[in-house]
């Protein structure tokens, strides 16, 4: 083995690419398993956009609390939730992380940070607010992170968390998942400005924009403002330009993309192969080591399958639990 040119361990770039192909396997079997009409309920798929779950989430502790979306597998995995209680959660099982009563787009597990993902467009943004808020107060360096997608971003609330985040100096950080389409609008559509970093400019936000499909980029840009935000340096924003290999949600004809788009992507763009390729050509990594990682993950979504059909549903009696929380 070689030096190591990059800013991570050779263990962590191992559990980075670990974390990485686990949310691709899970897209991809959900993919299938939805087609097939096994899951209940609506799916929106990360696949495409890991480097930027797993990029800003290396930086993060079970205390730090993340506000995701309706695309929110990739979040939660990078966060660490368990990848078995997911799966039953989507199949609407009593093993799930929520008891099956949340299914795929509210995907929750507060012990980890994950706060929800949420149906509701940009309505992470002030929930994340309140968990910077919260850290503020407690003083113990915990940051709170929303994540919106580029449609969402033109929500009110998403706005208003902006101004509530500069008038509060609070440990928030705006991520900026900007795949290029709001549901199916392109962004050239959508927004009047050419960069989101100019929006939160407006607000008195700093913010930086990188490659959203560059595990690295990511991975430095999100760890100086965490580190800005940990340190009193108040809200931020960060854009990451990347795409989806999947429709808005699945079913989705895609008659909006262009002809051979997505096979351009996967062959061209894809963040998992741009990763494998840099860390073996450093000689940091070797393609043996990345495939045998790929074999475990594969191993544990089947098993994460086989136990969510299996799995039990909830019952009529777990209808009004988890409705209040007792203090």
């Amino acid at each position: 083995m070689s030096d190591n040119p990059f800013p991570l361990s050779r263990d962590d770039l191992l559990t980075a690419y670990r974390t990485m192909r686990t949310i691709r396997e899970f897209e991809e079997r959900l993919h299938t398993d939805f087609a097939r009409g096994d899951i209940p309920g609506f799916v929106h798929l990360y696949a495409g956009e890991e480097a930027s779950a797993v990029g800003i989430m290396a930086h993060l502790n079970d205390n730090d609390r993340i506000a995701s979306t309706h695309r929110g597998h990739g979040h939660c995995i990078a966060k660490g939730v368990d990848v078995k209680a997911m799966m039953g959660e989507i199949y609407g099982k009593s093993t799930g992380s929520c008891r099956g009563k949340g299914g795929s787009m509210h995907i929750a597990d507060i012990d980890k940070g994950m706060m929800g993902a949420n149906g509701i467009l940009g309505a992470g943004a002030p929930l994340a607010c309140g968990a910077g808020l919260a850290a503020k107060y407690r003083g113990d360096g915990g940051v709170g992170i929303s994540f919106v997608g580029d449609g969402a971003s033109n929500q009110g609330m998403f706005l208003e968390s902006l101004n509530l985040a500069a008038v509060w100096n609070l440990p928030v950080i705006f991520v900026v998942e900007n795949n290029g389409y709001a549901e199916s609008t392109s962004v050239d559509w959508a927004v009047a400005c050419d960069s989101y970093v100019d929006r939160a400019a407006g607000f008195g936000l700093p913010g930086v924009t990188v490659d959203g499909t560059d595990f690295f980029a990511v991975y430095e840009a999100a760890g100086e403002i965490i580190s800005r935000a940990r340190e009193g340096g108040g809200p931020s924003m960060l854009e990451c330009k990347m795409h989806r290999l999947f429709g808005h949600f699945e079913g989705d004809a895609q008659t909006y993309r262009a002809e051979g788009e997505v096979e351009n992507l996967r062959a061209n763009r894809d963040c998992l192969t741009q990763f494998a390729d840099r860390v073996t050509e450093a000689g940091v990594i070797t393609r043996a080591e990345l495939n045998a990682i790929d074999g475990e993950v594969a191993k544990l979504i089947e098993q994460a399958v086989t136990e969510a059909i299996a799995a039990p549903l909830p019952t009529q009696t777990d209808l009004t639990t988890d409705v209040y929380v007792s203090y």
